[in-house]
């Protein structure tokens, strides 16, 4: 750990620690072909993910030190908590394993991504992070006895305040601006058979006149149907290693990714921001941590940002840095963060495209970014190999920000 100029202590690695890959399982729910609710639960994404993971990498049940589990409330989604102790179920080496879960709403798999990695720092070789989740009782993020009576749909109502105050203090931008992203999204997503929507299409003007739902009247016209994540079930799992846990299972460096830097932080749950066109959790902790790695936002080749709504994605473009404040509806608009742009952002789809499962959501974001340097994308594949790439995972209403520098140690691909 190193201290910032920010006086925070940012986990940039002092021993080096790698992802060395994992497994996505399809994210899915409503508009997904053939989609049965309930035909999985928790018990069978956790072997799906797991074991997944274990395939892919090739690395054995029997070398994990300790695993993180990162759900957000299991107990209303479910019936179900204890978490940590719901992995054994996927391979009986892990019976007696150290684990837990950690929360903290839709930054769950962020957090426990970090947690991972700082477990490598103090000392274990082989740690995996693993997360599965989705469905309702999503306010429970916010504020609950503050929050949820803005309307019915709390955290769209919350988003479409930040782009009613974003549009109001920036005039030029309009809500049909904020499609663009919804239009990528859905494109990236239309090339992933992972994704949620991978079978729905977005044309242009659907996006434009997308359904307004919320019955609060003030805030009703600032979000739109096709401006939302999507409701998912699905899982994910990855799995780090240090350098001497590579050498020790005859892993090869170069097909794995080396963590550079990683941070997260909180905001105040209890009261509402400042400035409701400014992400400050989400800006505060990317900033220290790329301060502290010695990188630039314009560094960055490849990246996955929490898009929970458009309004959302194109707030991540300013707090990262990626963008001018006022200026992030240009940038997707110019095609930048398209697949062929100079900064392609949330290639499989996103939030609103590849689904979110919630606490999945964090976990999936860094192997997406380890995919896209590995050459693993098929058809959504971008044209460059990234060497260097930054997820940003977020809980609530940026209460909760997680951000990861990944480095590519090779253009490896597997195609």
């Amino acid at each position: 750990w190193r201290t910032s100029s920010f006086g925070w202590r940012c986990n940039v690695m002092l021993r080096k620690v790698y992802l060395v890959g994992g497994h996505v399982t399809p994210f899915v729910g409503k508009g997904y072909p053939n989609f049965q609710k309930g035909a999985k639960g928790l018990k069978e994404y956790f072997a799906e993910s797991i074991q997944g993971a274990f395939q892919k990498t090739g690395v054995k049940a029997e070398a994990v030190d300790r695993i993180y589990v990162g759900n957000f409330a299991g107990e209303l989604f479910n019936s179900q908590g204890h978490l940590g102790a719901a992995v054994a179920a996927a391979h009986p080496s892990l019976l007696y394993r150290p684990s837990m879960r950690v929360e903290a709403a839709c930054a769950s798999g962020g957090l426990a991504c970090a947690e991972a990695v700082r477990a490598i720092g103090a000392g274990d070789d082989c740690v995996m992070a693993d997360a599965r989740t989705g469905g309702t009782y999503l306010a429970r993020a916010a504020d609950f006895n503050r929050q949820s009576g803005i309307d019915d749909f709390t955290f769209p109502a919350l988003f479409a305040r930040r782009a009613k105050a974003y549009l109001a203090k920036y005039p030029d931008v309009k809500m049909s601006d904020l499609a663009a992203v919804g239009i990528k999204a859905y494109s990236n997503g239309n090339k992933n058979p992972l994704a949620h929507m991978h079978a729905v299409k977005l044309p242009a003007e659907k996006a434009v006149a997308g359904k307004e739902f919320l019955q609060n009247e003030e805030l009703k016209p600032f979000v739109q149907s096709t401006h939302c994540s999507q409701v998912s079930d699905g899982g994910a799992a990855a799995i780090f290693m240090s350098e001497e846990g590579l050498k020790k299972y005859g892993l090869n460096q170069q097909s794995a990714v080396e963590i550079v830097a990683s941070d997260y932080g909180v905001g105040d749950l209890w009261s509402d921001p400042e400035d409701l066109t400014v992400m400050d959790t989400t800006k505060t902790v990317v900033s220290r941590m790329l301060a502290t790695a010695g990188v630039r936002p314009g560094d960055i080749e490849v990246a996955e940002v929490h898009d929970c709504f458009a309004i959302a994605e194109i707030l991540m473009y300013e707090a990262i840095g990626f963008a001018e404040p006022g200026k992030g509806t240009e940038l997707v608009k110019s095609g930048a963060t398209s697949l062929e742009g100079k900064i392609p952002v949330n290639t499989g789809g996103g939030l609103i495209s590849f689904g979110h499962p919630v606490g999945a959501t964090g976990v999936k974001q860094v192997l997406e970014v380890y995919r896209q340097m590995k050459g693993l994308c098929g058809d959504y594949q971008i044209p460059r190999t990234p060497q260097l790439g930054l997820a940003v995972n977020m809980g609530g209403d940026d209460r909760t920000s997680a951000a990861m520098l990944l480095r590519n140690t090779s253009p490896v691909s597997k195609l």
